[in-house]
């Protein structure tokens, strides 16, 4: 795993996972609510309509009950590939307060996947803020979370 920023005002993440693209593509959107938040929080609500301009809600709720939604939009979507979202619309592109652009690649890696969160800020303040927040250790950690689930599945459901 790394954890370096890559271009301006960008975040990033990335980590080798032993399964398939495919497999983590389907562990990424399939089973988002087991891996997106790291624990003890938990992600009890996702709604994810996977195509461009689609509305992607999710709701992290904190040790002490306090729910953190994050509403956004789907710009890309390469199943098995990319996914590419922002938060800086709501559903039929209304603007909301933007904090990133959010760029995720599945890179087939001999049998492995190599998998990168790119995260996008509209300034360095934001940036800054996001780094404050914990983003490396806590994207580092679900990155970890999706692995475990992605690697524990049987080779034969990549498919």
């Amino acid at each position: 795993m790394t954890s370096q920023p890559a271009a301006l005002h960008e975040l990033m993440i990335t980590r080798r996972i032993a399964a398939s693209p495919e497999t983590v593509y389907r562990v990424w959107t399939e089973r988002l609510g087991e891996w997106w938040a790291p624990r003890p929080y938990t992600t009890p609500m996702v709604e994810l309509d996977l195509r461009p301009g689609g509305r992607g809600l999710i709701v992290m709720r904190s040790p002490d009950g306090t729910d953190m939604p994050t509403e956004g939009v789907f710009l890309e979507i390469e199943p098995n590939r990319k996914i590419v979202f922002t938060n800086a619309f709501a559903t039929g592109w209304i603007p909301q307060d933007p904090f990133m652009v959010v760029i995720v690649t599945f890179e087939p890696e001999g049998a492995a996947t190599r998998y990168t969160a790119r995260v996008r800020h509209w300034d360095e303040a934001t940036l800054r803020r996001h780094e404050a927040m914990g983003f490396h250790e806590g994207w580092s950690i679900v990155a970890g979370q999706l692995a475990d689930l992605a690697e524990g599945l049987p080779a034969a459901t990549a498919a």
